[in-house]
């Protein structure tokens, strides 16, 4: 048999396991294993196990995820995260629409701690939502805010997303860091623009919340300094050349807890609570990365990506052609898998022909990571989606997608924006190290 052929089977054999509802790191796992041992025998496919294993997790770059995890985790446990939406609230409050905004901002500002997209949709919702639905507020926005606004977790640094693809295509952490910055901005921009677009045709979907005085405003922008000053450090830190992503991890990390005790946000029980949680969060994404360091020799073994080059070479769509064509790809595979799942199983076999076509490595990450984002809140899966709900309660899911619409069309413009313009992504990084 073929080895191009093995390696189709290994496809078909890795959505079997994950349908069957076999975690994506072990399903990974076990089609590398089985399939370097079909093709080259148990004794490389057990040395492989071990030596994949080993690396994968004495990498030092991949520190990252868990220092992050648990300086998010920690900031949510302190409370940190309702100061931050309640300063959001008093600035943009007051225009239609304006609690939504605010969710929308605190989803920007939470996500630059937790790089988790979930994290942020569980932390923001279950401050932003029952004040949304006390004021009134459409079931539909409210939940489609949240939802899409939480979604910026995966692309506003310190992302887990781009640390995974940095691990996978030997990239540097830091560019792709400095990369999120300005497209997150951009996407929180086009976010509060749809909101105010649905607002505009539905004046009931998102009232005006109570004016606040600017001593307030002021006074409640001073209870979310700490988290400001955290974020301040450790991503301005990494811009200034201070501290690499792994030392602006641990110091934020650090910074984080200090304040915490400091402030006496945080007793020692939710402190052991956040770690437990760190460790579980950190575990599950150790493991994938382990899994995708055991499937990427069977894919080089197959000449699945050489295959793949090939084949999209003889469509004759050309350079754009052939990147819309990888894009729609992650739009069908959103459907039915999560975000870190896409990100392990593509980017082996995409990243060979990016690379063929002349992208920029760096840009085509942000690119990947947001048509990524898109699958959060799209159906079926749209695991941002149902996340939200459950935090919702009441509203059914049904409602939930339609509310992300809006969302999801700011993020298509996004996404065309930045294939226009490389720079909104490539700047920052470029006049960094350069």
């Amino acid at each position: 048999m073929a080895d191009l052929t093995i390696g189709i089977l290994g496809f078909v054999a890795l959505f079997a396991l994950m349908i069957l509802r076999t975690p994506v790191a072990f399903a990974m796992l076990l089609t590398g294993f089985f399939g370097i041992w079909w093709l080259d025998g148990l004794r490389r496919a057990g040395a492989v196990l071990m030596t994949e294993t080993y690396s994968a997790v004495a990498n030092y770059s991949l520190i990252v995820v868990p220092m992050f995890i648990l300086l998010g985790n920690v900031a949510s446990a302190a409370g940190f995260s309702r100061g931050l939406y309640d300063a959001a609230y008093a600035w943009v409050g007051r225009l239609r629409g304006g609690l939504a905004s605010a969710s929308v901002i605190g989803c920007a500002a939470f996500s630059a701690v937790s790089g988790s997209s979930i994290a942020t949709a569980v932390t923001i919702g279950k401050v932003a939502l029952p004040e949304m639905k006390r004021l009134g507020y459409g079931p539909g926005l409210s939940t489609g805010a949240i939802a899409a606004g939480g979604t910026l977790g995966f692309l506003i640094p310190p992302s887990t997303g781009f640390v995974i693809y940095a691990i996978l295509t030997e990239e540097s952490i830091g560019r792709l860091f400095m990369a999120g910055i300005l497209p997150g901005l951009l996407m929180m921009a086009l976010f509060m623009l749809a909101i105010w677009i649905v607002t505009l045709r539905d004046p009931a979907a998102g009232p005006r919340g109570e004016r606040v005085a600017f001593r307030e405003r002021f006074a409640l922008l001073l209870k979310a300094l700490p988290l400001i000053v955290v974020i301040v450090v450790s991503i301005g830190g990494i811009y200034l050349g201070v501290f690499t992503p792994v030392e602006a991890s641990g110091v934020g990390a650090a910074l984080t807890i200090l304040l915490a005790f400091a402030t006496r946000s945080i007793d020692l029980k939710s402190f052991a609570t956040s770690v437990m949680e760190t460790v579980t969060t950190s575990t599950m994404l150790y493991m994938i990365v382990i899994g995708a360091n055991v499937l990427n020799p069977f894919l080089s073994l197959t000449g699945v990506p050489g295959g793949l080059e090939a084949g999209l070479n003889a469509l004759g769509l050309g350079t754009y052609g052939t990147l819309a064509v990888i894009l729609l790809s992650y739009v069908v595979l959103g459907m039915f898998l999560d975000g870190l799942a896409m990100l392990v199983i593509t980017i082996p076999i995409y990243f060979p022909v990016i690379q063929a076509l002349g992208f920029d490595p760096i840009w085509f990450g942000v690119i990947a990571v947001i048509v990524i984002e898109m699958g959060m809140i799209t159906p079926p899966v749209g695991l941002n989606v149902f996340v939200v709900r459950n935090v919702a309660g009441d509203v059914a899911l049904g409602t939930v997608f339609r509310g992300v619409f809006p969302f999801l069309i700011a993020m298509i413009v996004c996404l065309f924006l930045i294939i226009l313009f490389p720079q909104i992504a490539l700047l920052i990084p470029n006049s960094m190290f350069n």
